[in-house]
């Protein structure tokens, strides 16, 4: 009885980190990803996302650049499918496109300029173009907030935004900037009838807006961001269910075609637990980054000072300020952080959009937060039990940006400015 007792007092007296310590010695051991079998040879701008293909080959839609390429098993371009030039008859157009996988070797490319998705054969030909299910959602299918798929009863699963609680408003001749939403809904719309439904509510990073008045009688409005939220991710498995990781106490919601929601327990992890000076000195960082990038993107394309937010009484016109170094600074959003004591006391297991990658044999892939010096990053392979059984590292600069049959591999191998594409075996 006395034992029972201790034991459970000891259980309870037990800290976060010494859980941390007990998980990880159930963690698989952390290996290395096979070497490239096949290095492109085109260099790329921004990829996140291509769609392998039962032949070997692969499209690659390479965002910054605005094109859709179809690669062949040695990683040669063979084709190009779309082009923000005259290259080819297709254009990409004026904003970024997405790849969802499709019936059989078949792609959807979504233009949201154009509310339409072209069918994509396994040759990369178009072969037909159908309008998006709802206009108004085009622009959440390009894959910015997580990769669209269809789930096994072929609704087409996709995050959208919360709107605001309440929309801008003026008061006593002040502007007063809408209460952000902290989650956003998962939905599923039927590609026939067109009806939608929720499958699931994700918790989001909160962006708190702060305003203030100018000299000159306009406003400066800054937006206050958490560089280490706490944040769900999701994709959806190569059977059709979705999966959404919560990244609170890291478990997996398996959400079916029926709406059941099935919860995994939860998956081990090594917690990194943040000190005081940890977190100000990663404050810190990411300013100093943020201002390398400002001032970068300053002298790429000048500055922009100024935007007309709407008027006030008397044709009176209020103006933002969006110059990061402050009023009238040069290029950028005007942004702040928020303070160090207000990061979380763990580092969360996952960052915020695209940690998640579903393979062929229904794995989930997370890239995680967890940091070796002078290593790539770590990805944990969680099977459709929500079992973690496996740990892969990749080589410095590389990310996965798909997967193939037969256990492939496809990074993104980032080099300074250029980026190329890899294929690699799984083992």
């Amino acid at each position: 009885m006395h034992r029972a007792v201790l034991r459970f007092m000891l259980a309870g007296a037990l800290s976060p980190l010494a859980v941390a310590v007990a998980q990880s010695s159930t963690l698989p051991p952390i290996r290395p990803l096979a070497p490239a079998v096949a290095v492109g040879a085109e260099s790329l701008g921004t990829v996140t996302a291509i769609r392998a293909l039962s032949n070997g080959s692969v499209l690659v839609n390479d965002m910054r650049n605005r094109r859709v390429m179809l690669f062949d098993s040695t990683l040669k371009v063979l084709r190009i499918v779309a082009d923000s030039t005259s290259n080819t008859a297709n254009a990409y157009g004026g904003r970024v496109g997405g790849l969802i996988r499709y019936k059989g070797d078949s792609t959807l490319f979504v233009d949201p300029a154009s509310s339409s998705m072209l069918v994509i054969d396994a040759a990369g030909k178009i072969v037909r173009v159908m309008s998006v299910p709802r206009s108004q959602d085009a622009m959440f299918l390009s894959g910015i907030l997580g990769a669209p798929g269809f789930d096994a009863s072929g609704r087409l699963v996709y995050r959208t935004m919360a709107r605001p609680s309440a929309p801008p408003t003026m008061t006593n001749g002040r502007f007063v900037p809408p209460e952000m939403p902290d989650s956003a809904p998962l939905v599923r719309v039927d590609m026939l009838t067109r009806k939608l439904d929720t499958a699931a509510w994700l918790k989001t990073a909160k962006v708190k807006m702060t305003v203030s008045q100018l000299p000159n009688g306009g406003i400066s409005v800054m937006s206050q961001i958490n560089p280490m939220p706490v944040v769900d991710d999701w994709t959806v498995t190569s059977d059709g269910t979705i999966a959404v990781v919560r990244a609170r106490d890291y478990h997996v919601d398996f959400v079916n075609a029926s709406g059941t929601i099935t919860s995994s327990p939860k998956i081990p992890f090594e917690w990194q637990r943040l000190t005081d000076d940890d977190k100000s000195a990663f404050i810190d960082s990411v300013r100093a980054a943020s201002e390398k990038a400002r001032e970068s993107a300053a002298n790429a394309a000048g500055s922009r000072d100024n935007m007309m937010v709407g008027g006030g009484a008397g044709g009176r016109t209020f103006t933002m300020q969006i110059g990061a170094g402050g009023p009238g600074g040069p290029g950028g959003p005007q942004v702040s952080f928020i303070s160090p004591n207000e990061l979380p006391d763990y580092r969360p297991p996952f960052g915020a959009n695209n940690a998640l990658h579903a393979d062929l044999d229904g794995n989930i892939w997370v890239q995680t937060s967890l940091v070796k010096p002078f290593a790539g990053p770590i990805y944990d392979v969680i099977n459709a039990k929500g079992e973690l059984i496996d740990r892969v590292q990749m080589q410095p600069g590389r990310t996965v940006v798909g997967f193939g049959p037969g256990g492939v591999v496809y990074l993104a191998a980032k080099d300074g400015a250029v980026t190329k594409l890899e294929r690699a075996k799984l083992r």
